[in-house]
């Protein structure tokens, strides 16, 4: 998107037969195969040549290879970039945000933009209209971003909220586990909108205790991408759940995955987050036992709907 909006664009890539696929045939042999790349895209596989006076540097890693990544990024950074994260997920060991990741390995020199919302990589590049934000405690930054990738079918708004931004971004995921789970169980739409509703409780629980703002979850960062993600065929994490639901393993499932389902780690980082914090996440907490317990998912919806009977704003 950003080289379609006139920019030149160097991608990095560990994955040699992706660099070469993207210079040579002008499409990425991996992902998003059916996808025509701009000319003014340059893949590489040197870190170094990827970042060499980048204005704003796009930072894709899975959350489990981020801290790994910055860190290494740091050395190469140009004075004057702008770290923008599309990154959905939650350190597992520490508990951190990846803004709070980038700013302990980079400091706080640099501005940081998350770039989050309901957004299917497959229909954004294939024209779909796709409304998204940009969040950031550098309103100049975010506005940078707003401008520079907001072209025709993308439509980008801005935000000061990046604690619930990514929050909002990264729970969602095992929310759509959770919502995948009862797909795979052969129920409708009345259990799925109630694992959304609920799911979004617990969500906003979690991110205003971090200091979150409540009209970011109930905006495109929080509802918008929750909706999606458990609602969407695209979507990796409720595909993940829809297979427990039928009775696959963990390891079966992501055997057969391309791409990484960010939820299946978000999940143990989001239960931790909630320990420490004292909160209560049920949705969260039965679909850790199904993932590294083998709980059956049946079990575990089973035990949400025979919870004590409660008033719903609490």
């Amino acid at each position: 998107m950003a080289a379609r909006a006139g920019h030149e664009v160097r991608l990095w890539s560990r994955n040699a037969e992706v660099v070469r696929s993207i210079n040579e045939e002008r499409v990425n042999s991996r992902y998003l195969i059916s996808t025509s790349i701009p000319s003014t895209v340059i893949a590489t596989g040197d870190l170094g040549e990827a970042l060499r006076g980048a204005s704003v540097v796009v930072f894709a890693a899975p959350s489990h290879a981020a801290r790994e990544l910055l860190t290494a990024m740091s050395s190469e950074l140009d004075e004057a970039a702008i770290i923008v994260s599309v990154s959905k997920g939650i350190e597992i060991e520490s508990g951190k945000r990846i803004s709070e990741i980038a700013k302990e390995v980079s400091g706080s020199s640099y501005p940081f933009v998350c770039l989050s919302g309901p957004s299917f990589a497959k229909e954004v590049v294939a024209g779909h209209p796709t409304a998204i934000v940009a969040a950031s405690k550098d309103p100049a930054a975010a506005r940078t971003v707003q401008n520079d990738f907001s072209f025709e079918n993308l439509r980008i708004y801005t935000n000061t909220d990046v604690i619930g931004t990514e929050i909002g971004g990264s729970v969602k995921n095992v929310m759509a586990i959770a919502a995948g789970m009862t797909n795979g169980l052969g129920f409708g739409a009345n259990s799925v909108a109630a694992l959304i509703t609920r799911g979004l409780a617990e969500i906003t629980r979690l991110a205003r205790r971090e200091g979150a703002q409540i009209e970011t979850l109930m905006g495109l960062a929080g509802l918008g991408d929750l909706v999606l993600t458990c609602t969407g065929n695209l979507s990796r994490n409720r595909f993940v759940g829809e297979e427990l639901g039928k009775g696959k393993s963990l390891a079966e499932i992501t055997a057969e995955l391309n791409e990484v389902a960010e939820g299946i780690n978000t999940a143990r980082a989001v239960k931790k987050l909630a320990a420490r914090a004292s909160l209560e996440m049920p949705i969260t907490n039965e679909v850790n036992a199904v993932l590294y317990d083998g709980k059956p998912a049946r079990d575990a919806v089973a035990e949400l709907m025979s919870r004590p009977l409660r008033e719903e704003i609490n």
